[in-house]
């Protein structure tokens, strides 16, 4: 496989994503939500005695509570960018000269993850250092020690890699399947959905975000990553899209 190649079907994504207003808005606008609404948030809660959010689940608790927000941007993201992959190149016309190249299917959807994940981890990943600055800001007279970073934080962003790659690859497959871009951006938000399940499970008390349960979960998205890996491969038919997709 030739990273060359893959890299610039990457950078030619990239080309086209900075012209398109709302990827670049649902990219940008979650990270800073997520990084300077919750301190505001739990800032207000502080300075509010009568509010008894924080003495029933407790400061640090609402502070990991919030923490994994980090992870379902990690699942949203990559769903507005890999969704548009290969709908958004057959709109453009742009399709059909990629795939009458001599790169392999390997080649062009290493490229596209490339596009599809670099970006969101980005974003991802420089949330979270405004959030744990805002956090520590708005926190340390109350806890009297700086809170982040933390193995907590080290773990959930362990994760978000594992986690928008999985995104990635499920986008990349409804991509190749259908011609509508709004179609592929639908079902990619409802790939979403799961993990939506699982923090709704988590405010609930059925599954516990800790450490030790997002290594295990970690551990678990990667085999799922493999496995999809595989079926995205199968599911890439460039005679088929080229045929069918007139």
């Amino acid at each position: 496989m030739d990273f060359q190649s893959a890299w610039a079907v990457a950078a030619k994504d990239f080309k086209i994503l900075k012209r398109k207003s709302q990827v670049i808005y649902i990219t940008v606008v979650f990270p800073l939500v997520v990084g300077i609404a919750f301190p505001l948030i739990l800032q207000y809660a502080l300075y509010h005695p009568k509010n008894s959010l924080v003495g029933r689940i407790g400061v640090t608790g609402l502070m990991d509570a919030f923490s994994v927000w980090f992870l379902i941007g990690a699942a949203v993201i990559p769903a507005a960018i890999a969704s548009y992959s290969l709908v958004g190149e057959k709109i453009q016309k742009s399709l059909e000269p990629l795939l009458a190249t001599p790169m392999t299917d390997g080649e062009i959807l290493l490229g596209k993850t490339i596009s599809g994940l670099v970006v969101p981890l980005a974003a991802i990943y420089a949330g979270s250092v405004i959030y744990m600055s805002l956090m520590d800001v708005v926190t340390r007279s109350t806890l009297g020690y700086l809170y982040y970073p933390n193995w907590h934080m080290g773990a959930i962003l362990l994760v978000a890699p594992f986690l928008c790659l999985l995104s990635v690859e499920l986008n990349i497959i409804i991509s190749s399947r259908v011609n509508d871009v709004r179609t592929a951006q639908q079902m990619g938000m409802l790939c979403a959905l799961p993990f939506f399940g699982v923090y709704i499970a988590s405010e609930l008390g059925i599954f516990t975000f800790n450490d030790t349960n997002l290594l295990i979960l970690a551990g678990v998205i990667l085999v799922i990553d493999v496995v999809v890996f595989f079926v995205s491969r199968a599911a890439f038919q460039r005679e088929e899209i080229l045929t069918k997709w007139k």
